[in-house]
C-alpha cells in the first residue's frame, strides 16, 4: 500500500494542532459506550404522531427524541453527489489529504480563495466517510478534520472580507433525526408547512438578494420557515420576536431599533440584515454553517459550553454535539435539513407545494406626525391590515413622531401624505405593558424578577395596595423594554377636591396612566366614567374624572 507523506504545514500551526490532539486524546471515546442506531429511511408518505402546535409548526416538546451517539458520523450528501457509486473509505480519505495538500499550495501561493475552495472539498469528502467505531481510520479523519478547521479559521481571522469562506451549499445529511422531521411535515405539520411555503413567497426574493450580496448560501433563506412560519410579528414562548427571531439583547447588538413605536425585529429587511451578521459571525466562529446554525437558534454560548464539555477541539461536525444540546435547539439542524430537502424536491417527498405569495410593491413616504394607521388606511380607502402588514414594526400600528419612513401600497404615496396633515395626532401609551396571568407559586417578586421590573412597578400599575394575589389574575406588567418618563407637558397633579367631578381636556404627552395618577384615580375608573374601549387618547379629547375616585 502506498505510504502517504503527511503534509507539512507552518511550525507555529503545526504546534496549535498538536496541543489540541493532546487534548482530543485524553477525551472519553464516546462512539464505544454506545450503540449505534439503525438508520431510518423516511417513506414519501408516514403514519401521523400527535404533536403540540407552537408558531404555525409543532413542536412536539412531549416527545423524546432518539439520542445519538455524540461520535456517530453522520452520512452528508453534498450538492451534486447524490447518485453513483459509494466510495471505499479509505480512498476517501486519502482524496481528502490529497485536497487538503493542494489547499497547503494555496496558501503558500496566498491563493486564499483557492485555499478555501480546496478545503471545502476535503471537508466534503470526510463528510461522505461512514466508519464502525472502532475502525482504525477514525483517528486519521480527527486529526485531518482538526487541521481543516483550524485553516479555516486562520484564513477567516487573517481577512478583512467574507467570501468563499463561506460560501457554498450546506450539506444535506439525510439520517434518522432528519428523516423524523420530514416525516412531521409530511404528516401532522404539512398543512402548517405549506402555509409557510406559500407566505415565504412575500419576502423571498428581498432574503435571497440580501445573502448574495455577502456570498451567503442561498439555502439560509429557509431558516425563518422553522423560526417564524415567515410570520413577521411571530413571538415565541423565549420573547424571542419577528421572522428572524430576535431576543431583545441580540437585536439591539445588531443594530435593530426598538423604542416606544418602533420594534425593527419585526422589520422583514432590517432583521434580515441583522440575521446576515449573525450569522457570518457565528460561522466564522465555529467553522461550519449546520454549527451555526444551532448556535443561532439557542446562542453561541450554550453550544460553547457543549463543545467544552465534551472537549471537542474542532467545529465542524454538529453531530458530534448533537446529543448534548437542548432539545429545541437539537431539531432545529434536523427540521432546516428536512426543509431543504423537501422544498428542493417536494415530489421526492409527497407534496404538492402552494405558489408562493407574490411580493407586495410599495412606495416609502417620510411621514413625521404620529398617526394611526388604522385611520390613515380609512381615508386612502384602505383595508388596515395591508398598511399593518407593509409597516409590520409600529408597535401600536401608528407612525412614531419623529421622522418615519412609511410603506405605502404602490401609486399611494402623494395621497398618503396628503392626508397625513389633517389627522389627529395619536399618543401612544408611555407606559408600555404585557398581560400576566397569575399561576400557582408566583408572588410580585418572582413576576417581577421574570418582567426585569419592581414590585411597586406592577402594584402602581394594577392599583394594588398589598402583595397579595389570586391564581387567574391578569396583571399589566412593563414590558422588558422598561417604563418611560412622562414626556415634557404632560398633565400636571389637580388642585380639585376628592369628590368632584372634573373635565379635562387631553394634551399632548398624556396618557391614562399619568392623568389617573394626577387625579388620584385609576386607569380603570376613567375608562369605566367615558366608556373607553382601550388606553388610547387622542390630543383634544375630553375626559370626565372623578377625582379620588379608587373603586
Amino acid at each position: 500500500m502506498k505510504v502517504r507523506q503527511r503534509p507539512s504545514i507552518p511550525l507555529s500551526l503545526l504546534s496549535v494542532a498538536l496541543s489540541l490532539l493532546a487534548a482530543c486524546s485524553s477525551a472519553p471515546k464516546a462512539a464505544k459506550t454506545t450503540p449505534r442506531p439503525a438508520p431510518v429511511t423516511a417513506p414519501a408518505v408516514i403514519a401521523a404522531e400527535p404533536t403540540v402546535a407552537e408558531k404555525g409548526l409543532a413542536d412536539r416538546s412531549a416527545e423524546q427524541p432518539v439520542t445519538p451517539p455524540a461520535a456517530q458520523d453522520a452520512q452528508a450528501v453534498p450538492a451534486g453527489l447524490e447518485g453513483g457509486a459509494k466510495k471505499d473509505p479509505a480512498a476517501l480519505l486519502e482524496d481528502a489529504f490529497s485536497a487538503y495538500e493542494e489547499a497547503q499550495a494555496a496558501l503558500d501561493r496566498e491563493d486564499m480563495d483557492g485555499a478555501l475552495a480546496k478545503l471545502d472539498e476535503a471537508y466534503g469528502l470526510l463528510l461522505r466517510m461512514a466508519l464502525p467505531a472502532d475502525s482504525p481510520l477514525l483517528q486519521e479523519k480527527h486529526d485531518l478534520r482538526l487541521l481543516i478547521a483550524q485553516r479555516i479559521q486562520g484564513i477567516s481571522a487573517s481577512r478583512t472580507t467574507l467570501a468563499s469562506s463561506v460560501n457554498g451549499s450546506i450539506p444535506l445529511v439525510e439520517n434518522q433525526w432528519v428523516a423524523r422531521e420530514v416525516k412531521s411535515f409530511q404528516t401532522v405539520e404539512r398543512r402548517a408547512f405549506e402555509e409557510s411555503y406559500r407566505r415565504s413567497g412575500q419576502y423571498m426574493d428581498m432574503i435571497l438578494a440580501e445573502l448574495r450580496k455577502e456570498g451567503l448560501p442561498e439555502q439560509l433563506a429557509w431558516i425563518p420557515l422553522i423560526e417564524s412560519a415567515f410570520k413577521p410579528r411571530a413571538l415565541s414562548r423565549a420573547r424571542a420576536l419577528g421572522m428572524w427571531q430576535f431576543i431583545r439583547s441580540t437585536g439591539y447588538r445588531y443594530g435593530l431599533k426598538q423604542d416606544k413605536y418602533i420594534d425593527e425585529r419585526m422589520d422583514p429587511l432590517k432583521a434580515t440584515r441583522a440575521a446576515i451578521k449573525y450569522m457570518i459571525e457565528l460561522h466564522t466562529m465555529f467553522g461550519d454553517w449546520t454549527t451555526a446554525i444551532a448556535a443561532y437558534n439557542c446562542g453561541e454560548a450554550a453550544v460553547q459550553r457543549v463543545i467544552r464539555a465534551q472537549k471537542v477541539d474542532y467545529f465542524d461536525s454538529f453531530w458530534d454535539i448533537f446529543a448534548n444540546l437542548p432539545f429545541e435547539t437539537a431539531r432545529h439542524v434536523p427540521r432546516f435539513i428536512a426543509t431543504l430537502l423537501i422544498v428542493g424536491d417536494p415530489a421526492k417527498y409527497g407534496f404538492t407545494l402552494p405558489t408562493p405569495d407574490p411580493p407586495v410593491a410599495f412606495d416609502t413616504v417620510k411621514v413625521d406626525a404620529a398617526v394611526k394607521l388604522a385611520t390613515l388606511s380609512q381615508n386612502l380607502g384602505l383595508d388596515a391590515a395591508v398598511l399593518v402588514a407593509l409597516n409590520s414594526e409600529l408597535r401600536h400600528d401608528s407612525t412614531p413622531n419623529y421622522p418615519y419612513d412609511l410603506r405605502v401600497p404602490a401609486g399611494y404615496g402623494e395621497r398618503c401624505l396628503a392626508c397625513i396633515v389633517s389627522l389627529p395626532q395619536y399618543i401612544p401609551p408611555d407606559v408600555v405593558t404585557d398581560r400576566h396571568t397569575v399561576r400557582p407559586g408566583d408572588t410580585l417578586g418572582a413576576i417581577a424578577r421574570r418582567y426585569r421590573t419592581s414590585v411597586e412597578a406592577i402594584k402602581r400599575l394594577n392599583g394594588l395596595r398589598s402583595n397579595l394575589i389570586r391564581v387567574g389574575q391578569i396583571l399589566r406588567v412593563p414590558s422588558r423594554g422598561g417604563v418611560e418618563a412622562p414626556p415634557a407637558g404632560a398633565a400636571a397633579p389637580t388642585t380639585a377636591q376628592p369628590g368632584e367631578t372634573v373635565t379635562y381636556v387631553v394634551k399632548n404627552g398624556d396618557n391614562l396612566f399619568q392623568i389617573a395618577k394626577n387625579h388620584r384615580t385609576t386607569v380603570e375608573a376613567i375608562k369605566a366614567a367615558n366608556s373607553l374601549a382601550s388606553d388610547i387618547l387622542f390630543v383634544g379629547q375630553k375626559l370626565t374624572i372623578q377625582v379620588g375616585k379608587t373603586s
